[in-house]
Formats: C-alpha cells, structure tokens, sequence
C-alpha cells in the first residue's frame, strides 16, 4: 500500500480486499492506524502458491531500500506519486 505519508506499506494475506478494508478502518497493522497515514492506497498485490513463499516475499520486500520497492513496483507497472499533492 502506499500511505498518504509517502510510505509504502507491505503485508500479506489470503483475502487482499478484506484486508485492505480492515487498514482502511484503522484496524490492521499498527503501522496503518496511525491517521497521518491515510488516505491509503492499494497499488500491487501478488498470489502465491503457498505461504511459505508470500511470508518469504513479504520479507525480502520489507527488507529492500526505499530505491529498491520503487524499483522492483516500477518493473511490475506500479508508478508512485504522492497521494496528498
């Protein structure tokens, strides 16, 4: 997701909508409850196969330097602007 911080935000789940709605409500993550944050943005979602695989995905990606996400989101059609300008 991408918060109207200019954060980028990653999770996973088995229901991406269900889960964006809970972030959207102040619910999930406690880093998405935090109201500067808002509005939120859903901007790229990715199956896997198994969870074993999304849980490693989600790791490596929380792990990569801000230049890498814009990078690796940019490579799969994802192009971010502020959500607050």
């Amino acid at each position: 997701m991408h918060c109207a911080d200019n954060s980028l935000y990653c999770g996973s789940t088995d229901d991406v909508q269900r889960r964006f709605h809970t972030h959207q409500q102040f619910k999930g993550a406690k880093y998405t409850r935090v109201k500067s944050r808002h509005p939120l943005k859903l901007i790229f979602s990715q199956r896997f196969d198994n969870k074993h695989d999304a849980l490693s995905a989600e790791y490596h990606f929380k792990h990569q330097s801000r230049a890498k996400k814009l990078k690796y989101l940019a490579e799969h059609g994802v192009d971010i602007h502020p959500l607050n300008n």
